[in-house]
């Protein structure tokens, strides 16, 4: 079995979970969380390092302990321990986590009080009013779960796209050492590079079907078979993915991955445009009578209905077959545009690594520039930096500087926006940054027209440079912050202020759709990781997925400038 990174660290979540609703030690509650934590954020694969001998013990927070565990995850595909904790509760319980303001004690409690152990069950008696009632609930609380409940019911069963690009990119390897295939596409909205993805669909071609088809369902990570026939089946995944694959004749590739590549909403004006010519199109290609006129490669197909080529990313009919039409799509933002990451943590608040392990990090990745913007201390993140310590890293990095060769690190922070829009730090440290990351983490439930104002006069501040993560939404966990986002584009334009978009799984913040009016407001962007180790450095293509579907370009990015030009670019006039 292929077991990626993702899987085993949700393994020891998992467990980090039950153990928590189940009033286990606390130290190892944390000890499993900082395994899953270390996991995930490791640049190789943790079963590939196993499998090679390599000591696990050397890992940040794993000991001789986990380990083992490890080991026997990687082995068996399963940790017994986990099993037999998870006979102890009901296979939903840890849904209930998902939802914000529901942690493992109040989860524990809504269990053995009202016998709620899934979502729905939830819901119901958030509605009923049955949970403000119990103990640390209150009705302001219920109604925060019962907005969270459909939050999360809202997506649907979906996978965010970070979860699932491992067991995509480990399945489409194993399907091109097949000796039969030919062609190998995952198409749907993991090509179209969606925050979350639902099913994947894998188009092929092969001389022999019947043998790629049973070469797929022999997959280790196959957990069931769902159908298997001469050209397509369905299987389900370990990890609870859906995967269709469809083997199709080579003149109908093109056809067929555009088809699967969708949108619906694309695919169907290409349709309705076509009929109207008199032509038929479906996922075979494009005929006009009996007689196919292209299918064999999606620029052919395109060329044949009169299109330039769009981009898979672009697929979501918002105007793009009209640019296509006309020639006027964006030249998208691509990975080697970007030169360095403007929004980064270290161990000075809530980061796992130096400076100095940061800045080496940027540099195998060939930046120029990376900005040390850790927390302002302030609520939660009593760690977060106060002025005397900001003072002491501004030393610091000056000092780094003049040691490094081949990347310059900028001075910054990301500094608290308060409830009425001042910021958490004062001016004169402020002055002292190369720039200013300032971002929402608290009051998220104001009115539109508060948090509007509560922005904008942030982002008036004279030291500000990139408004952070701008709605603070985390995808199937918190509702975006509701703002007027007209103002607040104008408002960045106006003022100076940059938007960002922060490339972490969980926030993707701005979305493509808010992307592509802010660039049509005038806004420039900033894509950045929020890394909280070197190894998150590598978020940043997640952000440029999200850039490339909001239409943007390299001119829209100001973290593609050189270094001088950025410098100028941040000083506000």
């Amino acid at each position: 079995m292929v077991l990626s990174n993702a899987q085993i660290a949700q393994i020891f979540k998992q467990l980090a979970d039950l153990l928590a609703i189940q009033g286990a030690d606390p130290f190892k509650i944390r000890a499993y969380r900082n395994a899953a934590r270390t996991i995930t954020g490791l640049g190789q694969s943790l079963q590939r390092m196993a499998d090679e001998g390599a000591d696990l013990t050397k890992l940040p927070g794993i000991g001789e302990h986990i380990a083992t565990k490890i080991h026997e995850i990687i082995r068996n595909g399963k940790l017994g321990k986990l099993e037999r904790l998870k006979q102890q509760f009901p296979p939903h319980l840890t849904d209930l986590l998902t939802v914000e303001g529901i942690g493992p004690k109040r989860a524990k409690i809504l269990y053995e009080q009202l016998g709620i152990a899934t979502l729905d069950a939830l819901k119901s008696a958030a509605q009923a009013h049955r949970i403000r009632a119990l103990p640390g609930f209150s009705a302001t609380l219920e109604t925060k779960i019962l907005h969270a409940t459909l939050l999360a019911k809202k997506q649907g069963r979906r996978f965010l796209y970070a979860m699932a690009e491992p067991h995509a990119q480990a399945l489409e390897s194993y399907l091109r050492r097949c000796p039969d295939v030919q062609k190998v596409v995952i198409a749907g909205s993991y090509r179209r590079r969606k925050e979350t993805v639902g099913d994947l669909d894998i188009v092929t071609t092969s001389e022999h079907p019947e043998r790629l088809i049973d070469w797929f369902v022999r997959y280790s990570d196959v957990r069931e078979i769902v159908s298997q026939g001469s050209t397509r089946s369905t299987v389900i995944l370990a990890s609870d993915i859906q995967v269709d694959l469809r083997c199709v004749q080579a003149e109908s590739f093109g056809a067929t991955l555009h088809y699967f590549t969708g949108s619906k909403s694309h695919n169907i004006a290409i349709r309705i445009e076509e009929k109207s010519r008199g032509r038929k199109v479906n996922e075979y290609g494009i005929f006009e009578g009996k007689k196919r006129i292209a299918g064999a490669t999606e620029e052919g197909f395109y060329t044949a209905v009169g299109l330039h080529y769009i981009e898979p990313e672009l697929r979501e009919r918002r105007g793009e077959l009209r640019a296509a039409r006309e020639g006027t799509l964006p030249c998208l933002i691509s990975p080697s545009a970007i030169r360095g990451d403007l929004h980064t943590h270290t161990r000075w608040s809530d980061g796992r690594d130096t400076i100095e392990q940061m800045a080496q990090a940027a540099q195998m990745r060939g930046y120029e520039y990376l900005a040390i913007t850790d927390h302002s201390r302030h609520l939660s993140l009593v760690h977060g930096m106060d002025t005397r310590r900001l003072h002491e890293q501004i030393e610091t990095i000056d000092r780094l500087n003049e040691t490094l060769e081949g990347i310059t690190l900028l001075k910054g922070i990301e500094v608290d926006i308060l409830e009425d829009g001042t910021l958490a730090l004062p001016d004169d440290v402020l002055s002292k940054l190369d720039l200013v990351v300032a971002g929402i983490h608290d009051h998220f439930d104001l009115s539109m027209r508060q948090q509007t104002r509560r922005i904008l006069r942030a982002i008036d501040h004279p030291c500000v440079n990139i408004l952070a993560h701008p709605t603070g939404r985390l995808i199937g966990q918190r509702a975006p912050c509701r703002i007027h986002f007209k103002e607040i584009f104008e408002g960045a334009v106006s003022r100076g202020c940059f938007l960002e978009i922060n490339a972490q799984p969980t926030r993707m913040d701005l979305d493509d759709i808010h992307i592509k009016q802010a660039k049509e407001a005038g806004v420039q962007f900033a894509i950045s990781t929020d890394a909280h180790n070197h190894n998150s450095l590598d978020y940043m293509r997640y952000g440029l997925h999200q850039a490339r579907r909001g239409w943007l370009e390299t001119k829209d990015v100001i973290n593609t400038l050189p270094l001088d030009e950025l410098i100028h670019k941040l000083m506000r006039h």
